[in-house]
């Protein structure tokens, strides 16, 4: 049994900004307030896919982003929520922070899903703030800042190829050019102490399933 091991960033959106405006209306020489709130940023999902197989394509993005929120405008109108990202990965992937080494979920079934990093909440307009007593408010608020996480992605594999041969034989170095794997390889004999994982990309080609 192995591990297929990657790290990635996920980064959800801020929130839009309130915006502060006033109506204009003939005969109206103080029209009241009508600045629209901020639209909410978007979140990053991770959501278990039982077509794919392992992580290797996360080794090519590495970094997850989602949208920001809109400011909102005048007349009341409201920003635009920011798009989320949905991260796919295969059924049975851990999913750990990486900073503290904490488990965030286990998606064991397709379908399964959590949610690393929410978006920020958009701010109120000045529209929000009007009351009785304050007929005009110049204020609005800010949207809050999205979340950036590091998570290691982790999925136990049973590998379909071995390579077996003597000490120094070049079968790390073969694993490396092939498939792009991180093992270590230096002039002395037995330079690997345990089994490296490499996933092969065949081009059009689908992987077969472990």
């Amino acid at each position: 049994m192995f591990r297929d091991v990657v790290r990635i960033r996920v980064q959800s959106g801020d929130g839009g900004r309130g915006v502060v405006s006033f109506r204009r209306e003939k005969y109206v020489p103080f029209g009241g307030p009508d600045g629209g709130d901020g639209g909410d940023g978007g979140s990053v999902r991770i959501v278990c896919d039982g077509g794919m197989n392992p992580l290797g394509d996360f080794r090519d993005n590495q970094l997850f982003k989602a949208e920001h929120g809109r400011p909102g405008e005048g007349n009341k109108r409201h920003g635009r929520n920011g798009a989320d990202v949905e991260v796919q990965v295969p059924p049975g992937t851990l999913i750990f922070d990486a900073d503290t080494d904490e488990q965030l979920a286990d998606l064991e079934n397709p379908g399964d899903e959590m949610m690393p990093a929410a978006g920020g909440k958009g701010g109120r307009g000045n529209a929000r703030f009007a009351t009785a007593t304050r007929q005009a408010p110049k204020h609005a608020q800010p949207g809050l800042p999205g979340e950036t996480k590091k998570l290691r992605l982790e999925l136990k594999l049973i590998a379909a190829i071995g390579l077996v041969g003597r000490p120094n034989a070049g079968k790390t170095t073969l694993l490396r050019t092939l498939t792009g794997s991180k093992g270590k390889v230096a002039p002395y004999p037995f330079t690997t102490i345990s089994p490296n994982l490499g996933v092969l990309d065949l081009g059009d080609y689908d992987r077969a399933e472990p």
